[in-house]
């Protein structure tokens, strides 16, 4: 039996349409499975840089026993990234590796008081710093203090 042209042509785009209805259909339905997971992972944390403390030359002397002051600029910096939390300035009249200053015979610690150090107490940003001043007087101790004459007084400053 024969097949017109007509008829295998009509079978033929049936075939095409058919396909194309179920490609459309088909592609437009879809699954999933639904699923859960974990996992872990790390961060790291820096640690604390120490604060960096610098004074510049006294104003207002020179000391004399029982006479005026002089002051002292100093600026605490923070130079790690994080900031920091500055709570307390203590200033000394001390070696420069904070031991008792005992170079000068007959002239000490004793012979000079320090003052309160001014400065504003908070967060220091990374990489930023705070200034401030304290005063130094020279005690009239009512003894002979000519030990002390010309003498560069060491203050040894600590920030934390």
């Amino acid at each position: 039996m024969s097949v017109s042209v007509a008829r295998k042509k009509r079978i033929v785009i049936i075939a095409i349409v058919s396909a194309l209805l179920v490609a459309c259909v088909g592609g437009g339905a879809y699954a999933y499975w639904t699923t859960a997971g974990a996992g872990t992972g790390t961060a790291s944390t820096g640690t604390s840089t120490a604060f960096t403390v610098t004074s510049t030359a006294p104003t207002g002397g020179p000391l004399t026993p029982g006479g005026a002051s002089e002051q002292v600029a100093f600026t605490v910096a923070n130079p790690g990234t994080g900031s920091a939390r500055l709570t307390a300035v203590n200033v000394r009249v001390a070696a420069a590796d904070g031991t008792d200053w005992t170079v000068v015979a007959g002239c000490s610690a004793l012979d000079y008081t320090i003052g309160t150090p001014e400065i504003d107490y908070g967060e220091i940003a990374g990489g930023s710093s705070v200034s401030g001043t304290v005063s130094i007087t020279m005690n009239n101790l009512g003894t002979s203090q000519d030990a002390c004459k010309n003498v560069a007084i060491p203050l040894y400053l600590t920030a934390n």
